[in-house]
């Protein structure tokens, strides 16, 4: 899962669709209100590489800048370890930390069933557990912002074209800006803020923006993510007000 000319590893393997999965869709616009026309969750996040520089974890380096964000915003910030990281991605797919074996990148769906019904390490005494998530159509432009503004990011399927792999770190990523556009892979990203213009997102340790004609060209997948345990304080509510228990029931009626 390695790219020739730069530090950095692509993982994610091609999309996997269950049609039981929750949809995060028009149907949650009844519980909430309007979406702002920009909300960005990621500014002074101290997002790190998490391993993806030297192994296609991209799934679970994500995972990791979703805990980041949530828990900077809502409670305390928790940073996974790259050692968690890998852990992580070892239990969901077989890869071996020790040897790099088996680094054959992750099928989101997978992660997020793992994620929500085993759950993934994390410092402390306690795995991370997802209360819910779902499907998010990639050109769901609303759909997308109201998965970042009310509950805190989505986990976001690209196929990378070769241009942006040569970008430095945290360059835009703009579809009119390169002229090699053949597809390099797919990765996995953390969409963690927006503005009219695009979408903020974390990879390989940066913060990156992207306009959002560049991402309809190059998702294949999203989801909105739920996490009761990162993402509500001491209250019982999100950041943003919301109370969980109306966005899950919500997500189930729209499924």
């Amino acid at each position: 899962m390695s790219h020739p000319f730069v530090s950095r590893r692509l993982g994610k393997c091609a999309p996997v669709h269950d049609p039981r999965t929750y949809r995060l869709s028009a149907p949650l616009a009844r519980a909430l209100p309007a979406i702002p026309a920009a909300h960005d969750w990621s500014a002074g996040v101290p997002y790190e590489m998490w391993g993806n520089d030297a192994f296609g974890c991209c799934a679970f380096a994500a995972q990791a800048a979703h805990v980041a964000t949530w828990t900077q915003a809502a409670q305390g910030l928790v940073i996974l370890p790259t050692t968690d990281v890998l852990a992580n991605y070892a239990a969901v797919t077989g890869f071996v930390p020790a040897t790099g074996a088996n680094d054959n990148g992750t099928v989101l769906l997978y992660e997020l069933q793992h994620w929500q019904k085993t759950g993934l390490t994390r410092p402390g005494q306690t795995l991370d557990f997802l209360t819910a998530y779902g499907a998010i159509a990639p050109t769901d432009r609303d759909g997308i912002k109201r998965g970042i503004c009310f509950l805190g990011g989505v986990l976001a399927g690209v196929v990378v074209p070769e241009g942006f792999l040569t970008l430095p770190l945290g360059a835009t990523w703009d579809w009119d800006e390169i002229t090699d556009r053949r597809p390099a892979g797919g990765h996995a990203i953390a969409l963690v803020g927006y503005t009219a213009e695009g979408v903020f997102f974390n990879t390989w340790g940066a913060r990156t923006f992207m306009p959002w004609a560049t991402f309809e060209r190059i998702a294949d997948e999203a989801y909105g993510l739920v996490s009761r345990q990162n993402w509500v304080g001491i209250p019982g509510v999100s950041p943003m007000g919301e109370d969980l228990d109306a966005l899950v029931a919500e997500m189930r009626e729209a499924a």
